[in-house]
């Protein structure tokens, strides 16, 4: 199944460093917006909700690249 309405955020810097998350029926997936044709990351409704409860809860704050 193809991700259907790939997104970015407003925050998203001009050079494209950033990622893209696109819609799947059961979950997301995220892409390189740099290498789009490069293969995406799949997650499930669920693991998808634990990553973005964890984003905003301050998880990843702090974090090296």
């Amino acid at each position: 199944m193809e991700p259907k309405s790939w997104r970015t955020t407003r925050y998203s810097q001009p050079n494209g460093n950033c990622v893209e998350v696109g819609r799947l029926g059961g979950g997301a997936a995220v892409r390189d917006t740099k290498d789009r044709a490069g293969g995406q990351l799949t997650t499930t409704a669920a693991q998808w909700s634990r990553f973005l409860l964890a984003v905003k809860n301050g998880h990843f704050d702090g974090e090296a690249p």
